[in-house]
């Protein structure tokens, strides 16, 4: 029995992890872990792995996992919300790098066919390295991690038009030797199949295998319509990657497909890792080290070109120059699929041994450089504003026709919102329903314009700025809520903020409760974490589930964010003497509010009458009648329908006094008039 390839896996593990857990302490790519472990591993250093072909093959099948795992997270219903990021931005992403490549290289004396072909080789970018490293760092729903994700997706699916051209870049229509007509038609015949399969054979075959509860036969059904539909499209001429992708789209339209994903995702992980350390071992070392200073000058230029085009392309869609500069240098490196697709350019010819070494070389130099442009590009892009003061630049190209023709009434006394998402909506809607004067400041420009044709007080531009903020009156501004998803964004914008209106009652959204100390520290009164609301959430529907009475539930939760949130700042700011707070010094006790209707059984009542002291132990601190407010109401003063009333108490004696309000309220004095 050969053992040889269970030997070199062996070895290939082996090294891996020792080498990952390095890189993990490094703060690097794992991507960049099993390179390294194949260069090590491979002829032109430790020569431990001689003969490379049976690794490639292992590379093979994770490639087409790969891109099966892609076409399965294509659904259609998902990118539409971010069409524009995937068609525009990628689209234009892709022809202005492919462009620029295409005439320095023809400028360096490549032929026409190779000028096109190393076009499409640095235009891709990694979405392995780049969806990893903003994942971490909790910046997925960032403007630019949106944009970023919406143009690395549109080079994920223009990978298989480019493997399509290879052939006939090298002057070969397909692989079969077809006829240019005969190969349309075989590719028209795939794409009736895979819409058939998609839409009416593979939901009803997964309907009736997850019958069984057989996950064995699941997961077997999965790999033969992977390895099927990649067979079939390897037959007709067209590469094994396409077809898997294909059957990723055929299960993408099911309802089964984040089982079939979940399933697969293991397998890939291994077999991806075969295909980087396949990479890895191509490398000639010594040519790198001959090569070394063109080869960093190279992948230095690579970066500042894709750096360039991708930011000129998110500044084209209408962003601001921050968002600009992060997005250009986030998309910066060579990605694993300029990797796929250099293999083929290899074996048509379109490039030689010395060109093919170079791609790899510069490729990965710019893949290990990934994690520091990225962590670098927020400082960047900060010093770079500091030097700015062109107002279109700033804010970008549509700053101008978003400003309004007309002079809106100046707002005093307001609230500002900071972001027009989930958060943003349901702010706005909320402030417009109490009578709230508010206004609204969002980067994304389609979303600007669709909502001023509504009627919508929405203002375009980057909050991070002053002229910004000045242009929503952030002066004469009452409470500034901050509810966006880039953390780094939302502490400038508390600093400046806070800068431009010491008086102003900031409240911050965070998605991680280790961000309320800084935010707290630059100037936010209110920092409310995702992490901890979501636990209070998910405690209170537990409750209810058990048919835990409401007003508990109510007084538990409160009780939780009083004592959680006082918890949290007492443990933020050891050692700090604060200012008195009723909520921290006093979590026992709240302060709410409740409007007294035209029908309430208080309407036309004194204070003394109300009797709430007595009733329900809660003390009416104020009442904002119209556009005034009554401190320190007396017993004779008169409740009226419209009136607001500030009340303290303990949150189970505000509960029902909140309950009782819902109808008739019982122990008034009977000499109360209803």
């Amino acid at each position: 029995m050969d053992l040889t390839l269970f030997t070199e896996i062996e070895i290939i593990f082996g090294l891996s992890i020792s080498i990952l857990l390095l890189f993990h302490r490094l703060h690097l790519s794992p991507v960049l872990g099993f390179l390294v472990t194949g260069i090590i591993t491979g002829p032109y250093v430790l020569g431990v792995i001689q003969d490379t072909e049976q690794v490639e093959i292992l590379a093979e099948i994770g490639i087409i996992l790969l891109l099966f795992t892609i076409g399965v997270e294509m659904s259609i219903k998902e990118l539409w919300d971010i069409k524009r990021f995937v068609l525009l931005g990628g689209g234009l992403q892709v022809v202005l790098t492919s462009a620029i490549v295409y005439y320095i290289s023809r400028y360096g004396g490549y032929s026409f066919s190779t000028s096109i072909f190393l076009g499409f080789l640095v235009c891709l970018s990694s979405t392995a390295i780049v969806l990893k490293l903003l994942q971490e760092k909790g910046e997925m729903y960032t403007p630019y991690g949106k944009i970023a994700l919406g143009i690395l997706i549109f080079q994920d699916i223009v990978i298989v038009p480019m493997i399509l051209l290879t052939p006939i870049l090298a002057g070969v229509s397909s692989t079969s030797g077809d006829s240019p007509f005969i190969f349309i038609l075989k590719g028209i015949g795939i794409m009736l199949f895979v819409i058939i399969n998609a839409r009416w054979i593979m939901p009803l075959l997964l309907f009736r295998i997850v019958k069984t509860r057989n996950r064995e036969l699941f997961l077997v059904t999965i790999i033969f319509t992977v390895l099927g539909t990649a067979w079939l499209t390897s037959n007709a001429g067209l590469s094994l990657a396409l077809g898997a992708f294909l059957a990723g789209l055929i299960i993408s339209e099911s309802e089964y497909s984040h089982q079939a994903i979940g399933n697969m995702m293991p397998f890939k992980d291994v077999f991806m890792s075969f295909f980087f350390v396949s990479i890895g071992m191509l490398l000639d070392v010594n040519f790198f080290i001959n090569n070394i200073t063109i080869l960093l000058v190279l992948a230095v230029a690579v970066i500042l070109i894709k750096s360039v085009a991708s930011g000129l392309v998110t500044f084209l869609l209408g962003y601001p120059l921050r968002t600009t500069i992060i997005t250009g240098m986030a998309l910066a490196q060579v990605g694993e699929f300029s990797f796929v697709l250099s293999s083929y350019g290899k074996e048509y010819g379109l490039l030689n041994d010395s060109l093919y070494q170079s791609f790899l070389a510069v490729s990965i130099v710019t893949m290990a450089l990934t994690p520091f442009v990225m962590s670098s590009s927020h400082t960047i892009s900060h010093e770079i504003l500091k030097k700015t003061t062109n107002r279109v630049l700033i804010n970008g190209i549509y700053s101008k026709s978003m400003e309004t023709a007309e002079e809106e009434e100046e707002l005093h006394d307001h609230l500002i919102i900071i972001g027009y998402g989930f958060n943003g909506k349901t702010l706005s809607n909320a402030a417009r329903t109490a009578g709230i004067p508010y206004v609204i400041i969002e980067t994304n420009p389609e979303t600007v314009r669709k909502e001023r044709q509504m009627g919508e007080t929405i203002h375009y531009g980057d909050a991070t700025h002053e002229i910004v903020l000045d242009a929503a009156n952030i002066k004469s501004a009452r409470i500034l809520i901050v509810g966006i998803s880039d953390f780094i964004a939302t502490r400038t914008i508390v600093q400046v903020a806070r800068r431009m209106n010491p008086e102003l009652y900031i409240i911050a959204r965070t998605r991680y409760m280790t961000e309320i100390k800084a935010l707290s520290q630059m100037g936010a009164n209110e920092v409310i974490p995702e992490e901890y609301e979501t636990s209070v959430e998910i405690f209170s529907r537990l409750l209810k589930k058990y048919l835990v009475p409401e007003e508990e539930i109510y007084k538990f939760t409160t009780e939780i964010r009083a004592n959680g949130y006082s918890m949290l700042r007492r443990h933020s700011f050891e050692g700090k003497k604060e200012d008195f707070n009723l909520k921290d010094e006093l979590p026992g006790v709240d302060v709410t509010s409740f409007k007294i209707n035209e029908d309430s059984a208080l309407n036309g009542c004194t204070l003394k009458e109300a009797n709430l002291r007595n009733i329900y132990g809660t003390t009416v601190l104020a009442i904002k009648r119209g556009d005034s407010i009554i401190e320190n109401p007396t017993g004779d003063t008169l409740l009226m329908a419209g009136d607001q009333c500030i009340v303290l108490g303990k949150p189970d004696r505000l509960c029902q006094l909140r309950i009782s309000l819902e109808g008739e309220i019982e122990g008034l004095s009977q000499s109360c008039t209803v």
